[in-house]
């Protein structure tokens, strides 16, 4: 288990390298058992949960191995199709492997999938997908055993749009025969990446961004080829250290943010107050002037403010002056993380879906991560808190930032990582 201790009070200036794209790579890493052939993920982000996928990898027959910022990844030998509870349940983006597997190797066996518990997130959409495509699909207890003995192409409209599920039912519909037609899609740019990954290996896909996906099967020839390809910059790092920045009062430079897909952000960005100026994926983000609340943020599907940035937004809101009122439309147990930030002083409100949040006076405290996205926020929140905190169970910031601390230190935050027995 890891602790942080971090003194606040600091502003953060600086320049930050944004990491690869977690939400993007770990699909690709799943997509890599596709073929034969190796795969490099060029700026892949050496981080937790790309270890946990690499590791699936592995226990499947695969072998992967770093060189310095590439991950490489050679799946010629895979034979198995069985990935175990040990390790499915360390991240929920091991579900992946079911719509990898069933195309390569015609069955799949996922003994339950994992991740942060930030509300319901259930595995009906995915197995609907699969067995429109062919597959017989048995659930049971959380886990999932799926045999597809011909999978072919077909019509599927979502009843719901799930990014998990989309990339799910594109990974299968690449072995598959004939064309599959997607529709209500997820048109996050984690699902735009995996395409044009897929692309790259040879497979045939249109429409990616919109609503309607179609992807064309192999026609019998179910692998696909190897590929070198640069994983994108982390929309969701850049807004978090822009949010952080935010709070603190800061100056940052952010290199090799995806400036295209933050519009949502950095339009919430300005409303309080923060000036940037943006050129060739640089963000030059000014929060000297940062100071009025939004009265009003709900989260929502891309392009909407991702929920994925809701807690980072209310860590900084409680440093503003009027009141916000934050709507989690997409995972209700986000709401948790506002529990800890009232230990440091919050004035906030839980109400449901909702959260009031207003000006406060933060001090240090002692608190607890409860996912990913929230413990990021507890830090945020311990920089701009007056006197000591201490945070725990940091390793479940570190699932998804690239050497956290370090950066931050870069920056000119004073935090100290320690080992809790």
């Amino acid at each position: 288990m890891g602790v942080y201790q971090i003194l606040g009070g600091r502003r953060l200036c600086g320049t930050v390298t944004v990491q690869g794209s977690k939400n993007a790579v770990l699909p690709m890493i799943a997509a890599a058992v596709l073929t034969k052939e190796e795969i490099v993920l060029e700026g892949c982000p050496k981080i937790s949960d790309v270890e946990d996928m690499a590791e699936i990898v592995r226990s499947l027959g695969g072998t992967v191995w770093w060189e310095r910022n590439a991950l490489h990844l050679n799946c010629e030998k895979i034979e198995k199709s069985r990935v175990e509870g040990a390790l499915s349940k360390r991240l929920r983006a091991s579900l992946l492997f079911l719509g990898s597997l069933l195309a390569r190797t015609g069955e799949a066996y996922l003994a339950g999938a994992g991740g942060c518990r930030i509300g319901k997130r259930p595995t009906d959409l995915h197995q609907r997908a699969m067995e429109l495509l062919g597959a017989e699909v048995f659930e049971e207890d959380g886990t999932i055993r799926a045999k597809a003995n011909h999978p072919k192409g077909a019509v599927l409209c979502f009843p719901k749009k799930s990014v998990g599920a989309t990339e799910n039912a594109v990974l299968f519909a690449v072995g598959a025969e004939g064309a599959t037609r997607l529709e209500h899609c997820a048109r996050e740019p984690e699902v735009v990446h995996l395409c044009r990954f897929l692309k790259a290996m040879g497979a045939e896909i249109t429409g990616e961004g919109t609503e309607q996906i179609t992807v064309y099967g192999r026609q019998g020839k179910r692998l696909l080829s190897g590929c070198r390809y640069r994983v994108p910059g982390d929309r969701i790092a850049a807004g978090t250290y822009l949010l952080m920045g935010a709070a603190t009062r800061g100056h940052l430079t952010l290199s090799g943010a995806p400036l295209d897909e933050m519009g949502a952000v950095l339009s919430l960005y300005q409303k309080i107050g923060g000036q940037y100026t943006r050129k060739s994926g640089t963000l030059v983000a000014d929060s000297k002037n940062v100071q009025h609340a939004v009265p009003y943020v709900e989260t929502e599907e891309y392009p909407g403010f991702p929920t994925d940035l809701q807690s980072l937004y209310l860590a900084a809101a409680m440093t503003l002056e009027g009141k916000s009122c934050i709507c989690e439309n997409v995972f209700e147990d986000r709401l948790r993380t506002a529990e800890e930030l009232q230990k440091m002083g919050g004035t906030l409100q839980i109400c449901g879906k909702w959260l009031t949040a207003e000006k406060s006076r933060l001090h240090g405290a002692e608190v607890v991560s409860q996912d990913l996205r929230g413990g990021a926020a507890l830090v945020s929140a311990a920089l701009a808190a007056e006197g000591f905190s201490t945070i725990r169970q940091t390793e479940l910031i570190e699932r998804g930032y690239e050497r956290f601390p370090e950066t931050l230190r870069k920056l000119g935050a004073k935090i100290i990582v320690e080992k809790e027995i």
